[in-house]
Protein backbone atom coordinates (compact mmCIF):
# COMPACT_ATOMS: atom_id res chain seq x y z
CA UNK A 1 0.00 0.00 0.00
CA UNK A 2 2.61 3.01 0.89
CA UNK A 3 5.70 3.07 -1.45
CA UNK A 4 8.49 1.28 -0.66
CA UNK A 5 10.74 3.91 -1.08
CA UNK A 6 8.73 6.52 1.35
CA UNK A 7 10.98 7.20 4.48
CA UNK A 8 8.95 7.14 7.97
CA UNK A 9 10.33 7.21 11.49
CA UNK A 10 8.74 6.46 14.93
CA UNK A 11 8.44 9.95 15.44
CA UNK A 12 5.84 10.65 12.55
CA UNK A 13 7.96 12.15 9.94
CA UNK A 14 7.24 11.08 6.36
CA UNK A 15 9.43 12.08 3.48
CA UNK A 16 8.76 11.23 -0.30
CA UNK A 17 12.09 10.75 -1.99
CA UNK A 18 10.01 11.08 -5.63
CA UNK A 19 9.25 14.43 -4.73
CA UNK A 20 11.40 16.01 -2.24
CA UNK A 21 8.09 16.25 -0.03
CA UNK A 22 7.98 15.81 3.98
CA UNK A 23 4.59 15.42 6.19
CA UNK A 24 4.38 15.20 10.03
CA UNK A 25 2.14 12.63 11.38
CA UNK A 26 0.52 11.99 14.69
CA UNK A 27 1.50 8.76 16.74
CA UNK A 28 -1.63 7.06 15.21
CA UNK A 29 -0.97 8.07 12.00
CA UNK A 30 2.48 6.47 12.34
CA UNK A 31 1.50 3.32 13.47
CA UNK A 32 -1.18 3.21 10.63
CA UNK A 33 1.67 4.11 8.11
CA UNK A 34 4.54 1.44 9.71
CA UNK A 35 1.33 -1.12 9.65
CA UNK A 36 1.37 -0.42 6.09
CA UNK A 37 4.91 -1.11 5.31
CA UNK A 38 4.44 -4.23 7.12
CA UNK A 39 2.21 -4.73 4.68
CA UNK A 40 -1.06 -5.31 7.24
CA UNK A 41 -4.15 -5.50 5.33
CA UNK A 42 -7.04 -2.34 6.26
CA UNK A 43 -8.92 -4.59 8.08
CA UNK A 44 -6.48 -5.74 10.06
CA UNK A 45 -5.03 -2.04 11.12
CA UNK A 46 -8.59 -1.49 12.14
CA UNK A 47 -8.47 -4.52 14.61
CA UNK A 48 -5.46 -3.38 15.63
CA UNK A 49 -6.80 0.41 15.94
CA UNK A 50 -10.07 -1.13 17.72
CA UNK A 51 -7.90 -3.62 20.19
CA UNK A 52 -5.40 -0.57 21.17
CA UNK A 53 -7.53 2.70 21.83
CA UNK A 54 -11.09 3.33 23.27
CA UNK A 55 -12.81 4.17 19.89
CA UNK A 56 -15.97 3.14 17.83
CA UNK A 57 -15.67 1.11 14.94
CA UNK A 58 -17.60 3.01 12.63
CA UNK A 59 -15.01 6.17 13.70
CA UNK A 60 -12.47 4.37 13.23
CA UNK A 61 -13.90 3.67 9.68
CA UNK A 62 -14.64 6.67 8.83
CA UNK A 63 -11.03 8.44 9.94
CA UNK A 64 -9.53 5.44 8.65
CA UNK A 65 -11.22 6.17 5.09
CA UNK A 66 -10.42 9.96 5.36
CA UNK A 67 -6.38 9.20 6.12
CA UNK A 68 -6.16 6.59 3.26
CA UNK A 69 -7.47 9.56 1.15
CA UNK A 70 -5.47 11.61 2.22
CA UNK A 71 -2.10 9.33 1.45
CA UNK A 72 -4.11 9.09 -2.11
CA UNK A 73 -3.79 12.54 -2.48
CA UNK A 74 0.02 13.48 -1.66
CA UNK A 75 0.68 10.48 -3.76
CA UNK A 76 2.23 8.24 -0.74
CA UNK A 77 0.57 5.11 -2.09
CA UNK A 78 1.02 2.40 -4.86
CA UNK A 79 -1.95 2.30 -7.48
Amino acid sequence: MIKKNIATNEFGFVFNPATGDSYSSNPVAAEIIQWMKENKSLNEIKNLILEKYEVEKMTIEKDLDEFIGMLKENHLLNN
